[in-house]
This record gives structure tokens, sequence and C-alpha cells, in this order.
């Protein structure tokens, strides 16, 4: 826990859940194979869902833009594989609902080459035609946020970005995605880097990596070229550090402030694998069709990290690597901060950095919730300093605009640190989930009716 921090170059307070990561982050990345079905959800990201630009019944070319951006904070999704588009309707999704989506049936002896397009030269691109670039291939944040990253880097007027934090530090357990990509893709990481830089118009850069992944520090320190403003900062292992935020205060000693975001504080943060995309995609003018992905936990019998087409039916990636029979849960993303599936015919989307299956044995019967002992666990764990107690009592009784006016609500990032800590089994995170979207919903309601 957090009470005592002994290190300085790290934030105050979090926790240290148990890492998970041996049995995966010595594993090199090995292609997936191609599903003979990749059904592919128009919602993948935050904002406006992509608008489907093919009809049922056509063929298309791997790489080939299927959907495209529906406004700015929108990107396309193109092909992951060659195929015939069979159906266009309604698919599952990862939040439980249907959304509009696209099945598409592999060519079973195509060789699956990727189309080439309009490369983005680095030497003679403006800024915005990098951000063109960098939305017009599809990228979002691979960290799980599913941002759109051309909307993130760009520089409000009046602001200025002077450091540019590559996010390398891949706190939640069991996942090793990132640690992988430092490892094998250092070459498109340090080629996203520039082209990061000259869209931001950051003169630094430093990439984060904690110290349980000392190899790919030292691997990524060698790369970089004598006299690149490009450094590597290894901080001390805590959760939740992959916290844009908190590897803000971790690396600069900078604090964002409350409602605000890094470039408040002059700092632009991508995660590594996001980087390794853009350094891999603009060169050749292509969009993001699959993406590096831990399968991982007791329930999977062929663990690893895998390159996996982007609407890769969940199912069929279980049915791939094998899993034990008793299976209980299967999280999209790590276990502090990732999902739990209802549906195993959703899909492999592209905010998708790992899938943990746990069989019965570690997934014990919801515990009896107790009521708050007013311990300050929890406060202790909070990483910006709420107060999850409060908050969490205020829930109870439905006090929800008090938790956002008076708590900062909206400042929490879920994490789950509060819920993790917590000896009453108070299930903190969840609450908290759920009152930021009625909040969310009021503000819609009361906008709408200006």
């Amino acid at each position: 826990m957090g009470l005592f921090n002994f290190h300085r170059d790290t934030f105050k307070h979090g926790i240290h859940p148990p890492e998970q990561k041996r049995e995966t982050n010595g594993l090199p990345i090995r292609q997936f194979p191609f599903a003979p079905v990749i059904v592919l959800p128009m919602v993948q990201h935050i904002g406006g869902p992509s608008e489907i630009v093919v009809r049922e019944g056509q063929e298309v070319n791997r790489g080939q833009v299927l959907a495209k951006a529906n406004g700015y904070v929108s990107v396309p999704i193109h092909a992951p594989v060659s195929g015939t588009i069979r159906k266009i309707s309604n698919v599952p999704s990862i939040s439980g609902k249907m959304v509009p989506g696209i099945y598409l049936e592999a060519f079973p002896s195509s060789s699956q080459e990727v189309m080439e397009g309009t490369p983005i030269d680095l030497d003679t691109a403006t800024p915005d035609e990098i951000l063109k670039g960098i939305q017009d291939a599809g990228i979002v944040g691979l960290g799980g946020a599913a941002f759109p990253t051309h909307v993130k880097l760009k520089v409000p007027e009046g602001k200025n970005c002077e450091i540019l934090i590559i996010n390398g530090i891949e706190c939640e357990p069991y996942l090793t995605t990132d640690h992988r990509v430092m490892l094998e893709q250092a070459d498109d990481i340090l080629m996203g880097i520039k082209y990061l830089a000259k869209a931001t118009g950051a003169k630094q850069t430093i990439i984060g990596i904690e110290a349980n992944k000392t190899d790919a520090a030292n691997h990524l320190k060698r790369m970089i070229s004598d006299g690149d403003p490009v450094s590597v900062k290894v901080v001390p292992v805590k959760y939740p550090q992959g916290s844009e935020k908190m590897l803000i205060t971790s690396i600069l000693d900078r604090e964002v402030p409350s409602g605000g975001l890094p470039i408040d504080v002059n700092i632009v943060v991508v995660n590594v694998a996001t980087t390794a995309e853009i350094g891999r995609l603009l060169p050749h003018g292509r969009g993001i069709q699959e993406r590096v992905i831990t399968i991982t936990g007791p329930g999977v019998k062929k663990k690893g990290n895998y390159l996996i087409p982007i609407g890769t039916p969940l199912r069929y990636v279980l049915e791939q690597v094998g899993v034990e029979e008793n299976i209980s849960e299967v999280y999209m993303g790590g276990p502090m901060m990732g999902v739990a599936v209802s549906n195993l015919d959703i899909s492999i989307v592209k905010g998708t950095s790992g899938i943990v299956v746990f069989t019965e044995k570690e997934v014990k019967k919801a515990p009896k919730v107790y009521p708050c002992i007013k311990c300050g666990a929890c406060v202790d764990a909070c990483p910006i300093f709420l107060n999850p107690s409060k908050l969490g009592i205020l829930a109870k009784f439905e006090a929800y605009d008090s938790m956002a006016e008076d708590y900062h609500l909206m400042d929490c990032f879920e994490c789950g640190s509060c819920s993790y800590v917590c000896p009453s089994n108070i299930p903190l995170v969840q609450y908290f989930r759920l009152s930021k979207s009625i909040v969310r919903k009021r503000k819609q309601v009361t906008t709408n009716a200006k």
C-alpha cells in the first residue's frame, strides 16, 4: 500500500498487486491465425462510430477502408483480411449492446498481403498532415482507452507541448504486450517518436518504463542514436503508474490539475504500442489491421503474446490457444481495469490489450459486503487523493451531484485500487463507474435542454 513512499521517482499512494507477468514476458510475439469470419463492430473507439462504406457481397483486400471516420473525433476501420463482406448487421460488443458491424469472410487461399497506401513523408509532412495520416490509419490509444490518437496529439491554441512522454509502464497485472513491443519493435517506436515529436512540437521525449522491464529499457537505450533528444526513464514498480497523470508525476514531478489534461502542464503522453504502430504504418500509408495482445491466465493452455487481426472473435481465440474445462471468467484487458465479458461472441477490437482467463479455482464467489469501518485504507491507496470511503457512502444514497461537485468524482479514472484494499469488500470502483455514468447522462440532458 502507499502509506510509505521511500522512492522519490514515483507518485504518492498506489498499491502493489501481484504482477503475474513471468509466464509471458519472455515469450516472443507470434502471428495468430486468421479466423474464417472476422466480425468488426463500428464502435471501437471513443467518439463517433465509423461509417460503413462497403456493401454486402463486395470483395475487399486486406488494408482496404471498410468504414470511414464519422467526424473529427472518429477514425476509419480497415479490412484485417482479404475476403468477402458476408453481412452488414448488428454485432455483439463488450458493452453488452448490439452495435452496427461487418461480417467479413476471409479468402482461405489468400496470401493476405497488405495494400500499400500513400506514405507520410517525415521530412516534408506538416504537423497537420501527420495528424491526418494518423487519423487515416485508424490509430487509437492501444493501451486500452481507445481515444483517437490524432485528437489527443492536437495541441490546443494557446498551449505548448514541451515534453513527449512515451508510456511503456504496463502496470496492469498479467499483461506483457508493451514489454514485448519494446523488445521487438524498437525501430518502429523510435520512428513513431519522430512523427509524434514533429506533430506536437515537443523538443524532448522521455520513454517511461517500470523497473520490472529493465531488459526493454536497456534495449531501447542502446537503440537511441547519440544526439537524439530521446531518453529512457526507469521508475519503481507501482500500480497504477501507467495512468498518464501518475506517470507525469513520477517522471517530471508535475501535477495535472483537477479536471485538466497533460497538455495543461505542457506534456503529451502516448502509449508505447500506439507509438510503434505510428512508426510502422505511416511510412507506408497503411491502416491498422492487427495488434499485439497478451493471452494468459490460469485458464489458458498456450499462453503468449500474439499479433492478432482486429475483429477476430473471442471464441475463436480461446479455441486456438486452448482453455481449461473449468474456466469461470474471461477478462478483456487486465484484472484491475479490464472488463469481465458476458459473451464469447464479441471480437478483438483496437483497444484490446490482453485476454486473461481464470478458472473456478481462482474466482471465488462474491464475498459478503460489510459496512465501511472507516479504516482509511482506500484513502491511502487512491493515487489522486480522493476519499473513496465518502464517495462510496454518497453513491449508496444516490447523492450524485454532491459526489461530482464536492468530492471530485469525475477525477476518478477507475483504477480499482480502493476496491483492492477494502477489507469490507465494498465494490467501490463499480459504484463510481455507475455514478459517473449517471452524472454524464444528467449533464447531457441538461445540455440538450438548453
